[in-house]
This record gives structure tokens, C-alpha cells and sequence, in this order.
């Protein structure tokens, strides 16, 4: 519709696309959705941000002694109210995973 609004209808409104699900389809997938850090720290304040990070196996990963592989997470968080702003992950099917995170946006 913004598409359509602009391109015919003389608006200037922008799409916002800080809550799309974003996907890298790389080897070692990279899947994000909200802010990042530094986007979060400008918007709400460098107080107001709550960041976590974590690492884990994945399933897949599991059985394959002979490397030793972590998955990345880091999710960003209202100090404030706890809501989940930003969403970051590393791992294989991340696009999945970031997929269902987004509809939780």
C-alpha cells in the first residue's frame, strides 16, 4: 500500500522496516529483527537498554565431537517495561527462527 500511496498517489510516507524479519542465507546463518545496539541506545538512551547475550549447541551440532561450534544470540530489552526491541542470532536456520521471532514483533 506505501508502495502504491507513493508511486501514484504523491505520498512521501517511508516504510518502516525496523520489525521485518532479516535474514543472511550464508553458510552459518545471521537473522535479526528490531533494533540493533546502537540503534536502540540512540532512540531509547544508553540507560534505557538492557543487552543479553547467550550461546548454545544446536541439535544439529550435537553429535559432532570433532569441532567444537557455538551459536550466537544476543537480544536487546527495555529496561523499563521488558519488551524485546532487538533480536540477533548466528546459527544454522536462523532465518526460521527469526521468522517466528518476527511475528511476535
Amino acid at each position: 500500500m506505501l508502495l502504491a500511496d507513493r508511486l501514484y498517489g504523491g505520498s512521501t510516507k517511508l516504510m518502516d522496516y525496523t520489525n521485518v524479519p532479516t535474514t543472511v542465507f550464508t553458510p552459518l546463518e545471521y537473522g535479526s529483527v528490531g533494533y540493533s545496539e546502537e540503534d536502540a541506545k540512540l532512540k531509547f538512551g544508553e540507560d534505557e537498554i538492557k543487552t543479553y547475550h547467550t550461546s548454545f549447541i544446536p541439535l544439529e551440532w550435537q553429535f559432532n565431537k570433532v569441532f567444537e561450534r557455538m551459536a550466537y544470540v544476543k537480544i536487546l530489552v527495555r529496561a523499563s517495561n521488558d519488551k524485546v526491541v532487538g533480536y540477533h542470532v548466528c546459527c544454522p536456520n536462523a532465518g526460521e527462527i527469526t521468522q517466528g521471532i518476527g511475528i511476535a514483533f
